[in-house]
């Protein structure tokens, strides 16, 4: 699939760096430091212009506001997980809800739905409200649509959207134990008719068991393109 200059580079698990054909630096999902899939030279970031967090979990958020601290970030996320973040030092914040769309920077981002918990672990180990776990689907000025799903289980409304969004790339979760497997990723699939999907949230964890190779073998026979990364490359 040709992106039009943009590049992706994944971080392991979630974790996604996306240099936009413009030049800037996106963080999707920020887990670098603490991230055992993360290749060493990564866990340093050199520059973020934006982030955008789909929930509060620390597998997805826990190197947010140090990255968002040291480069200004402009932060995107759910109205309650942003709050929490401006009341933790991050200045730079751009909270929306589900079904609304913003322009950030050189991106246009829509938040969408995702079937998932968002509880944030305070420091001392309490766990606080986060609002509701989310999905993105970004749109870049050379027209190019990317959905990056977060953490979730299928459901019926990724039809939705495809038919107001139709993203030519997704980016789904198939590790199964906390989201969706190969198995629910395929059918996913199957509602969000991407061109490429890339699979993500696998291996990191020994109860992260789905497989890419299970995930193509399940959907060879529709034309989707399941493009897989080794953590710290970049296409």
């Amino acid at each position: 699939m040709d992106l039009k200059g943009i590049k992706i580079t994944w971080l392991g698990h979630a974790t996604f760096r996306i240099q936009t054909p413009g030049g800037s630096t996106i963080y999707l999902d920020p887990w670098v430091m603490g991230n055992p899939a993360c290749p060493e030279p990564e866990k340093s970031v050199k520059s973020c212009d934006v982030m955008l967090c789909t929930h509060g979990h620390f597998d997805h958020i826990g190197d947010a506001r140090t990255i968002a601290k040291q480069h200004k970030s402009k932060v995107v996320g759910i109205f309650e997980l942003c709050t929490w973040m401006q009341k933790k030092g991050v200045e730079n914040i751009a909270p929306m809800n589900k079904g609304g769309t913003q322009q950030v920077g050189d991106i246009k981002v829509t938040m969408t739905h995702a079937v998932h918990s968002c509880g944030i672990q305070e420091d001392d180990g309490s766990i606080v409200y986060g609002g509701e776990a989310c999905g993105y689907v970004v749109e870049f000025e050379n027209g190019v649509k990317i959905y990056h799903a977060g953490d979730t289980g299928p459901f019926s409304d990724m039809k939705i959207i495809h038919d107001l969004y139709k993203p030519d790339l997704a980016m789904l979760p198939i590790g199964d134990h906390f989201t969706m497997g190969p198995r629910e990723a395929a059918y996913a699939c199957e509602l969000l008719k991407p061109r490429v999907v890339i699979p993500m949230h696998f291996a990191t964890f020994p109860a992260l068991t789905g497989t890419p190779a299970a995930l193509k073998n399940l959907v060879h026979h529709t034309g989707v393109q399941v493009m897989e990364f080794k953590p710290g490359e970049t296409k």
